[in-house]
């Protein structure tokens, strides 16, 4: 079998300082030289899955190709790689105490005595094997959540420890650590990666880079001091500043020679490093042509007085990447559609944008905002780009403006509306029924047909496309033909005719009126974009031009 190499990427200090980003880069660089990677992310929640966490605590949930609802990371991961990562490659602490506990009652243990240790950590060895295994890859990354000394994290730790004993060569272990710069004090400490590597020491792991995350560069004093104290080379110390783009941090990491020094210590020969479209992208960030003013309105920005804008971090990625495939710089601002429900005269200000996202949601929250919004936008001939909900309430708006049906509703909203133009699935009726919410939705890729001719089939370049969806309601087969007559082109649609995938407005009537009732912001990368959002971003652009 083949002598499979293994990185974990551990965090230090605090949580949030780029251990995702840290982890997809690494293998972006990887990828370069010419190896296989994969990547696994291990979340220490008791949740199952992420569909079921709020958005303004957690940020985004990520949805895979298979439907399993995931940890914004895997974003990060199938971004930077250009992968496309199956269930195997995410699991929480829930997860995996689900898969011990049906082992046991399954008689698989065959009786004996089924214990935190070491049975919690074998099931998490096996899961990465198999997701290794699955990959083919040469070099497979794991990413554990938070940080090193949280009580959650204990057992994963042991998971590492316990891999190292049984692939002594083929592990390492990157810990991503911050080194703050008090204001008052005005130098950059190195104290508390010192004990954050003392407590990863604690659980039998050395490890073999320190990434060192701060404001500024790291120091030769700083360096040295990392070194003697951590037991650690200094060249296997990798400064990580803060910088403009996170984009540029496989370019960063190359110029510590990085993926060379991984290289070495997992003993695999060096292949020539290929990163000319991360140089390309670079380029392309730092000297834009333009600018494209976007507005994103949506619901789940305020969290406390700070604004979460990981609740909607793929589709923000999404105009970057498409802004930076059409050569512009994105200003993104985040706009509360709550505000058109109290101020509907603010509305006006939408005409200073050059675009505006509506992207999905649950519940009855906002989305009279959202469909004012939309109001204005189609009347004014504003690009427009509605995702998911934001299709929805497009065919409400349309609906209710258009057709005369000043009722009509989505039964998400209102279970009586006598014009339900959004419907929720028969199949998922029960489900809400039973309280059943955890995977329950239409969840992941699903094929749908372009109509030749379409913004959306030139946007693509083809009729037949995969898409990946996360909702319960659809739009309400009864009302299709009177939305057709009345203007409103549904351009995608299921390969059976039944499901509505995209709904637009000609360009004869409008320069970009397009909504998707799945979620192409999770089939982005920031070295080619994607279809739509490139198409979305050029509209927006071609308009100021004339």
């Amino acid at each position: 079998m083949k002598n499979r190499k293994y990185i974990f990427v551990v965090g230090g200090v605090m949580s949030g300082v780029g251990k995702g980003i840290t982890t997809s880069s690494i293998g972006a660089i990887l990828k370069a030289r010419g190896f296989a990677v994969t990547a696994l992310k291990i979340d220490p929640y008791i949740n199952v899955d992420a569909g079921t966490m709020n958005p303004t605590e957690h940020g985004e949930t990520f949805v895979l190709d298979s439907g399993l609802e995931t940890d914004q990371d895997m974003g990060n991961y199938e971004r930077f790689m250009e992968l496309t990562l199956p269930s195997e490659n995410y699991m929480t602490t829930g997860s995996v105490y689900e898969t011990v506990i049906h082992k046991e009652r399954n008689l698989e243990y065959k009786g004996k005595c089924v214990e935190v240790v070491p049975h919690i950590p074998m099931e998490v060895i096996d899961r990465i094997e198999r997701a290794s295994e699955k990959a083919k890859s040469d070099i497979t990354l794991i990413e554990v959540g938070g940080t090193v000394g949280e009580y959650q994290n204990i057992l994963f730790l042991e998971a590492a420890r316990m891999m190292k004993i049984k692939y002594p060569d083929d592990i390492i272990t990157v810990m991503v650590s911050y080194l703050p710069i008090p204001s008052k004090v005005g130098e950059m400490k190195t104290k508390p990666t010192q004990y954050a590597v003392r407590t990863l020491n604690g659980a039998g792991i050395q490890p073999d880079f320190i990434i060192a995350r701060s404001e500024t560069y790291l120091d030769q004093r700083r360096k040295e001091k990392i070194a003697m104290f951590c037991n650690i080379p200094e060249r296997d110390v990798i400064s990580a500043p803060d910088i403009e783009s996170i984009y540029e941090v496989p370019i960063n990491f190359e110029r510590d020679d990085f993926s060379r020094l991984i290289l070495k210590k997992l003993g695999l020969k060096y292949k020539a490093t290929d990163l000319k479209r991360w140089y390309d992208l670079v380029e392309k960030i730092k000297h834009p042509t333009g600018v494209a003013k976007i507005g994103i309105v949506g619901k789940y920005f305020g969290t406390g007085d700070f604004v979460l804008s990981d609740a909607y971090i793929s589709v923000i990625e999404a105009v970057k990447h498409a802004s930076y495939h059409n050569k512009v710089k994105p200003q993104i601002d985040w706009i509360s559609s709550e505000t058109y429900e109290k101020n509907p005269e603010k509305l006006e200000d939408l005409k200073q944008y050059d675009g505006v996202v509506i992207p999905g949601g649950f519940g009855s929250r906002g989305i009279e905002g959202k469909i004012v919004a939309i109001e204005f936008l189609r009347k004014n001939k504003i690009p427009f780009f509605g995702l998911c909900y934001g299709m929805q309430l497009a065919v409400i708006e349309y609906s209710r403006n258009v057709l005369g049906l000043k009722d009509a509703n989505t039964t998400e909203v209102d279970r009586k509306t006598k014009n339900p133009v959004i419907d929720i699935m028969p199949e998922q009726k029960k489900n809400l029924e039973d309280g059943n919410y955890g995977a329950t939705m239409r969840l992941g890729a699903y094929p749908a047909n372009l109509q030749k001719g379409s913004l959306a089939n030139k946007a693509y370049k083809a009729t037949k496309i995969s898409e990946r969806h996360r909702h319960r309601w659809e739009v309400n087969p009864s009302y299709i033909e009177r939305l057709e007559k009345a203007g409103l082109v549904f351009s995608g649609k299921s390969p059976n005719g039944k499901l509505m995938e995209i709904t637009e407005l000609p360009t004869a009537v409008h320069p970009f009126f397009l909504a998707t009732q799945f979620h192409p912001e999770l089939k982005t990368s920031p070295l080619s974009g994607h279809p739509l959002f490139n198409a979305f971003i050029k509209a927006g652009q071609d308009l100021k031009r004339k």
